[in-house]
């Protein structure tokens, strides 16, 4: 599509206005009054200059086409008056082709209804002063196939716009929905391919023993169970070296708890792998009963925090109660920025019970 320049088409349409005044001025032998001739040529001018102004929105608004209609109303009494009807007046009728140039640049500025307004009073006045005839002789009809013509065009290229913008719009939708199924086709494919390679083996042992498993088979499938749901839980918390500590700690019987809430969503992969570096060497020989891992909210000094909790009967099913009594191993969180020290804290004692009870609410 070939794209006008806004500025060239108001230049043309300057210089086509302009036109019309020159032949106002080579008409003035049949004029027997120059007054009114010049003021009809000094509104039509201004009229024109702010129908035309470049800085104007592309839609003119109501006051401006009131005032084109006023306008034409107004050159149509002020030229004619001092015009005999009964003789040839030539280019001293310069107001038909003037009006038919103003309205159209109203009906090309989206206001149709003032623009045949404008047009219908010319015609009207037009009959009344020389009749009926002189609609042909003057060029009367000619000025309203110009308002048609316009008509129909701006109306079209604004039909022509929307489609534009309903095509834009139904690419950008096709666009962001074909994006969301490939990202939901590749979520799945990875989510496949992890828990292929998680239970694979297992599922192997299974269907070769025909169902038939030992009790550290039993429980190795309670360890994979929740290797798989960290896969879910646990998104961007996870590389080899966490799954792998997170997997020993299991099978050493500790229940241990990951959610990522979209906390480190917002780091780049070299600060995330720097985070699960630190997550995974903090897990390692940890001897605890529970461990709970979750990110932090953005907008904190601190991406992750692990928290280490121990019953203090030393019984797991304590650690599913509501009980406060149990013990913190370990509690630390884990800076987003490198050069940040990271809060550590070990087991504490008696005076410090108000701040592990703090820690357990925080993070539990």
């Amino acid at each position: 599509m070939v794209h006008i320049p806004k500025h060239f088409v108001l230049l043309l349409g300057a210089i086509f206005s302009a036109y019309h005044v020159v032949l106002a001025w080579s008409g003035t032998s049949m004029v027997e009054k120059m007054a009114p001739l010049i003021v009809a040529i000094a509104i039509y001018a201004l009229a024109t200059v702010i129908s035309l102004w470049p800085k104007s929105p592309n839609a003119m608004p109501m006051w401006m086409a009131a005032l084109n209609v006023g306008v034409s109303l107004t050159l149509c009494f002020l030229v004619t008056s001092g015009l005999d009807p009964a003789a040839q007046n030539g280019y001293a009728t310069w107001h038909v082709a003037a009006i038919g140039t103003l309205m159209t640049i109203t009906a090309v500025r989206g206001q149709y209804t003032f623009a045949w307004i404008g047009v219908g009073a010319l015609v009207l006045q037009t009959i009344v002063w020389a009749g009926p005839l002189a609609l042909l002789g003057i060029g009367v009809i000619g000025s309203v196939v110009w308002v048609g013509v316009a008509h129909m065009i701006a109306r079209a290229l604004a039909k022509a716009a929307r489609d534009a913008r309903q095509f834009a719009l139904a690419e950008r939708e096709a666009a962001e929905w074909q994006a969301g199924q490939e990202a939901h086709l590749y979520e799945r494919q990875f989510r496949l391919m992890q828990t292929s390679r998680v239970a694979l083996p297992m599922l192997q042992k299974i269907a070769l023993s025909g169902g038939n498993l030992s009790e550290e088979d039993r429980e190795e499938c309670f360890h994979l169970e929740g290797a798989l749901r960290d896969e879910i839980r646990g998104r961007r918390l996870l590389n080899d070296a966490v799954r792998a500590q997170i997997m020993i700690l299991r099978r050493a019987g500790t229940q241990v708890s990951l959610l990522d809430d979209g906390g480190v969503d917002d780091l780049d992969e070299a600060e995330l792998a720097r985070v699960l570096d630190d997550l995974a060497n903090t897990l390692v020989g940890l001897k605890t009963d529970r461990v709970i891992i979750r990110t932090v909210p953005q907008g904190s000094a601190a991406a992750v925090t692990i928290v280490a909790l121990s019953a203090p009967d030393g019984s797991n099913a304590s650690l599913l109660s509501d009980d406060h009594d149990d013990e913190v191993d370990l509690w630390k969180e884990i800076p987003r920025d490198a050069n940040a020290v990271p809060v550590l804290a070990g087991a504490w004692g008696d005076d410090d019970e108000d701040e592990e009870e703090l820690a357990r609410r925080d993070l539990l």
